[in-house]
């Protein structure tokens, strides 16, 4: 059975239709198939050919998306995904700076994520995901709320 990938690409006022546009070749070229994937493409302006989207989705409608997801692209570490994180880059009017790259390289270097760097290898990282086990990430809030409540 397929695995089902789940884009998602928030609600910052930034297009990422490189990461839309690659994603659509994989279904072209049958890597992956369309019918697996779904994604919330938020302010992009590229229309997927090949894939389901809506551009924003409530907290249910991504709930459900996120539920039947064997393999996210972008975010959710926290729901115990296998992520492929594509930076957003700055040269390609994506983000206004490229502090993503160093998020990603964090989340790398603790084995949450896939990191894909460049779009041209989402195919190879697709395949990786598949095939790796990741650590379970590990929300650190609740220590600095007790922290600081314990400082006050």
């Amino acid at each position: 059975m397929a695995e089902k990938i789940f884009i998602t690409l928030g609600s910052q006022k930034f297009q990422f239709n490189r990461l839309l546009i690659a994603v659509d070749k994989l279904c072209e070229k049958e890597i992956i198939c369309g019918k697996d994937v779904f994604a919330q493409i938020g302010y992009s302006d590229y229309v997927p050919q090949n894939y389901r989207y809506n551009n924003f989705m409530d907290r249910e409608e991504f709930s459900v998306e996120m539920g039947k997801a064997d393999i996210v692209i972008i975010g959710a570490v926290k729901k115990g995904k296998k992520v492929i994180a594509v930076p957003r880059l700055a040269k390609y009017g994506e983000h206004v700076d490229d502090h993503q790259l160093q998020l990603v390289k964090q989340f790398d270097d603790l084995n949450l994520i896939c990191p894909c760097g460049d779009t041209n290898e989402l195919a190879e990282a697709i395949e990786t995901v598949k095939h790796t086990e990741y650590s379970e990430y590990e929300s650190n809030t609740n220590t600095i709320v007790k922290s600081i409540e314990n400082y006050i």
